[in-house]
């Protein structure tokens, strides 16, 4: 099958990610002799510098690794919790608000992308801190190429930026702004870090030592500082068409820290897949694999009208569940272990008939009814989709500009593994702090307002995020493969796709990347404003006209989209005979695989 690049083969380490010069990041470390841990580290900061449109330091970064040393597999949860101040007593009742905002700095979690990245390397890596940050502080400092999206997003967002962030206007749109093609600095960023790099070095002591004091400088120093400083003298304006102040503190920085839990465990074809828990929508991928798993899915055209159809349903039903069940498992009895059992699956797996189901159609595990307001998210996506048809400037003028994500995965010539999905904190998230040269990310826009949902808004508590890493081990229990992709609500419909794509029908990496993917849009989103469009199904345009005409006839809200728009994913295998594989999304004309 032709591929739009060769899947990369080599012995010795790959760095997969969403911007080449990341990827060159994590490699270059490889080849200094640093591991996989070192390596996804400073790509993961370098993402930050080259891709400020879809994350940031104040962003979130869940990582699945595989430790050769340990000879186990661990989540690191970077999803920072809501702020003690964020209540809904405030938002509903104080604000008069139904949502919780989609930009602005009322959505803002504790960030908990810098700890993760340190808390990985500081347990499983062997550099020191500013060796890892170096990359990311030399790309701030001289200048980072500008790939053409980031110059597109400033520009959506740039009447915002003048009218109302000022803060934003001046690191994004000095001298005219990102133009693509041209180097872009953010000064200021690179001497937050240096400063970061500074404080450790100054605390001594061994290694372990110095990143801890990095830390402490971002949750308990002038990082903190200046967000709490910020969040307390700034109203910003946001998707409810008012400003607010930030609730987020400084204390709520420094009672925080990233977590180290077992990953998720499913099964599909013999393989072991690895996901974040509940505080996720991981386990709907586990819970699709389930129920794909009755189905002769490599019979099926993986291009064909057949398997869309039989995925998207069994993603329908996945996805329902989380809606109805999946929340932070630290304040939330999710049901998680008859969500995943097999006789769950088979229950469910009768639900999936000839034709699409235009319902919503959570289950009941363990006799548990669900609460969900389908109607509510259905009139929401009605509601914003007549103004846009009436021309209304939403985007532009209160920032609803959606950001993505990134991903980074790594394998080293020792067999240590990384997955990790970091996002948000993205430049048109929120008001650029300029104390620090970023913004806060928005991921509690994700809760609802009402406690008693598991999703719901309380203080403390991880919003469910959309962020999604996977890692997958042999039938002999050792690790084969590390992927992901960006893409919000997408992230664990591509992946489950890709994965069936391989282990069915015996694809490589890169061809079930450039293969064409489809999404759903039938459930209701994460995202502000917490829509769904009931049987809407996107289908890239290079699939074949009569699969998007079966696909109506079986009753799919089913359309084309752009020949190359769906999915932008990554991933790196290693097989028994210690070769190692990658491949990269070559939409966009940012994701690069390398390695020898």
């Amino acid at each position: 099958m032709f591929t739009t690049r060769p899947e990369i083969a080599g012995t010795f380490g790959a760095v997969a990610s969403t911007h080449w010069i990341a990827s060159g990041v994590g490699m270059a470390v490889l080849e200094r002799g640093g591991n996989a841990f070192d390596a996804a580290a400073a790509a993961g900061f370098t993402l930050q510098v080259v891709e400020p449109h879809l994350n940031g330091p104040g962003g979130d970064c869940p990582i699945i690794l595989h430790s050769e040393r340990l000879g186990a597999q661990q989540v690191v949860c970077g999803q920072g919790p809501a702020p003690r101040g964020l209540t809904v007593a405030k938002l509903k009742g104080e604000l008069g608000l139904d949502l919780v905002p989609g930009t602005g700095l009322l959505p803002a979690p504790v960030p908990g992308a810098f700890d993760a990245w340190a808390l990985m390397l500081r347990d499983h890596g062997t550099w020191e801190l500013r060796e890892v940050l170096g990359y990311a502080i030399g790309y701030a400092r001289a200048g980072a190429h500008m790939v053409p999206r980031v110059a597109a997003t400033v520009e959506t967002v740039r009447p915002l930026f003048e009218t109302a962030w000022p803060t934003s206007a001046a690191l994004w749109l000095r001298d005219g702004g990102p133009k693509p093609g041209e180097l872009y600095a953010n000064p200021v960023l690179a001497d937050t870090y240096e400063r970061v790099v500074r404080e450790a070095d100054a605390a001594g002591g061994d290694r372990e030592r110095r990143i801890d004091a990095a830390r402490d400088a971002w949750y308990r120093g002038f990082v903190a500082e200046a967000i709490d400083r910020f969040c307390r003298t700034t109203e910003a304006l946001d998707t409810s068409g008012r400003r607010h102040a930030g609730v987020l503190t400084g204390q709520d920085m420094a009672d925080w820290r990233a977590g180290v839990e077992a990953p998720l465990a499913g099964t599909y074809r013999g393989h072991t897949v690895l996901k974040c828990g509940p505080w996720s929508q991981g386990p709907a991928m586990l819970q699709t694999l389930a129920l794909l798993e009755g189905f002769d899915i490599g019979a099926m055209d993986p291009v064909g009208a057949e398997f869309v159809h039989v995925v998207a349903e069994a993603m329908k039903l996945a996805f329902a569940d989380r809606e109805a069940f999946y929340g932070d498992p630290d304040f939330v009895d999710v049901p998680m272990w008859t969500l995943l059992s097999p006789a769950y699956a088979e229950a469910r797996r009768a639900l999936i008939g000839e034709r699409a189901s235009l319902e919503f159609r959570p289950g009941g595990p363990d006799g548990r009814p669900p609460r969900t307001d389908y109607a509510a998210a259905v009139r929401r996506a009605e509601e914003v989709a007549m103004a846009a048809g009436t021309g209304e400037p939403t985007v532009s003028r209160l920032g609803a500009a959606g950001g993505d994500t990134c991903h980074v995965d790594v394998i080293d010539r020792w067999g240590n593994m990384v997955s990790a999905t970091p996002s948000a904190g993205w430049l048109q998230s929120s008001p650029a702090i300029p104390e620090l040269g970023f913004c806060l990310g928005s991921r509690c826009q994700m809760f609802w307002l009402d406690e008693s949902l598991p999703n719901g808004l309380q203080p403390g508590k991880r919003p469910r995020t959309t962020l999604s890493p996977s890692m997958v081990l042999r039938d002999d229990g050792r690790p084969w493969m590390s992927f992901g992709t960006p893409g919000g609500e997408q992230q664990d419909q591509w992946q489950p796709i890709m994965l069936a794509r391989m282990l069915d029908h015996r694809f490589s990496i890169q061809q079930a990347i450039d293969l064409p993917s489809f999404h759903s849009e039938h459930w209701i989103s994460s995202f502000w404003p917490r829509g769904a469009k009931p049987g809407k199904l996107v289908l890239e345009g290079r699939f074949a006209p009569d699969v998007l005409a079966d696909l109506q006839a079986r009753g799919h809200a089913a359309e084309t989209g752009g020949d190359w728009s769906e999915g932008r994913l990554t991933g790196a295998r290693r097989e028994a005979d210690g070769q190692i594989f990658a491949g990269a999304n070559p939409r966009g004309m940012q994701g690069y695989a390398v390695g020898r």
